[in-house]
């Protein structure tokens, strides 16, 4: 197909196929490269009467807020929690872990980091151990005793035997129970376990209802220190007296508390990150017992990989499309700038581009024949007094394909005036080589 023809068509046979090619580039980047994030969302919270749940539930109320379905699945706690998300596929998009499960774990197992990420530190977990009297003052009271600490696999009993290991204490030593919140609750008051254990922020209702039963006693441990040197994990805080309600606690107590870590899968999308981060500055930057508001969510202490769309939030908020736009405009809105306007520009660069290219060569052939027939009367003006028949038959079969080429050639519009201008200069050629005729 001529340079011709395409120019005349320009719009069907080279504008169309480039806008249809960049709709489709477009398109299939929107959904390979840049897709839009999820619309719903699964957290694996923990167990059904414990704080992660109160946590799960206002991130749910917050994510609704922004058009996303938040699905809340409880679990047996941490161990399960970080399964689901490392599970292929996931099984969950989000989940609270508490500390010691990451890079602070003492076993040093790096496999359980591969696949998830730290989206911040969300809150301070107490490691919380009840008993009806005598109070406990060490882990070595435990020997014998039936403890609740959760059931097997969970971050509860888990924390309780690595620190009973650490000091010197056989599992088998202490007799198991897997109740945990409420139940273990209700079974310490009715005397069927003698101690109850949980990794629980000060908000778990579990813990608020052990604090105020009557003759239920918070134990005061010894050597915390000690075990929070062994733990990188656990640190020893203060509850200070009446911190958590009136006589709750009754005296100031050290208590070994860890970090609550907010995870995210690793492919989780980066918008969902930023937005799940920004979540968890709303539901977590009040004050606690164990630090001032605005302490939390952070990453000062994480134990698993930082997720960088989190360190962004943390640092400097949300991006100020998504601060100014709802979350679903700003996407919208972002993938447009970084999609379609590129690909419009360079769709709009080909449109003119191609276009003129076309037109320049179309112009060049007029100009090479106009340079042609420059040459032709060149010969005849250098040559008008001896120029012989032969010579002038060249120079007429010259003319003739010349001519034919041209008629051959229909130019747009645009060229039409060049096209007729350069056929009476043919012909003009042509009346003159006829007055050497006969010389």
């Amino acid at each position: 197909m001529n340079s011709a023809t395409l120019y005349r068509h320009r719009w069907l046979m080279i504008r169309l196929p480039v806008a249809l090619v960049a709709a489709a580039l477009a398109g299939l980047a929107w959904i390979w490269l840049y897709p839009m994030p999820e619309t719903r969302l699964t957290i694996s919270s923990g167990q059904a009467d414990g704080a992660y749940r109160l946590f799960a539930d206002r991130y749910a109320q917050a994510f609704a807020r922004r058009g996303i379905a938040l699905t809340i699945e409880t679990s047996d706690g941490s161990q399960q929690n970080l399964e689901r998300l490392r599970h292929s596929p996931a099984q969950a998009d989000l989940a609270f872990v508490q500390g010691g499960f990451g890079w602070s774990s003492q076993p040093g197992q790096p496999e359980r980091l591969g696949g998830v990420q730290t989206l911040a530190s969300v809150d301070i977990e107490g490691l919380w151990l009840f008993s009806r009297d005598p109070a406990l003052t060490s882990l070595e009271g435990l020997a014998g005793l039936q403890v609740a600490a959760g059931p097997q696999g969970s971050g509860h009993r888990v924390l309780f035997q690595r620190l009973l290991s650490q000091q010197r204490i056989g599992l088998d030593e202490v007799r198991w129970s897997p109740l945990s919140g409420a139940a273990a609750r209700d079974a310490l008051v009715r005397h069927e376990v003698d101690a109850v254990f949980m990794v629980a922020s000060s908000q778990a209702p579990g813990v608020l209802a052990l604090l105020a039963t009557p003759g239920v006693h918070l134990a005061t441990l010894q050597r915390t220190a000690a075990l929070s040197e062994r733990n990188g994990f656990l640190e020893t805080r203060l509850l200070p007296q009446d911190g958590l309600g009136q006589n709750l606690p009754a005296a100031d107590t050290p208590l070994l508390t860890t970090p609550t870590h907010l995870l995210a899968r690793e492919d989780l999308n980066p918008a969902l990150k930023r937005l799940t981060t920004a979540v968890a500055m709303e539901v977590h930057g009040q004050a606690g017992p164990f630090h001032r508001a605005g302490d939390f969510p952070n990453l000062r202490r994480s134990d698993f990989p930082a997720a960088a769309p989190a360190r962004q939030v943390l640092g400097g908020g949300l991006n100020r499309l998504e601060r100014l736009l709802p979350f679903w405009w700003a996407q919208v809105v972002q993938r447009l700038l970084v999609i379609c306007v590129p690909l419009l520009l360079v769709a709009g660069l080909l449109f003119l581009f191609i276009p003129a290219l076309l037109r320049v060569r179309l112009e060049s052939r007029v100009t090479r024949w106009y340079g042609e027939l420059r040459f032709i009367e060149h010969d005849l003006l250098h040559h008008n007094l001896d120029i012989g028949g032969i010579e002038l038959s060249r120079i007429n079969t010259r003319l003739r394909k010349m001519e034919a080429a041209i008629a051959a050639m229909p130019l747009p519009k645009e060229l039409a005036q060049r096209w007729h201008t350069l056929l009476q200069h043919v012909d003009f050629v042509r009346r003159r080589l006829r007055s050497y005729r006969g010389r």
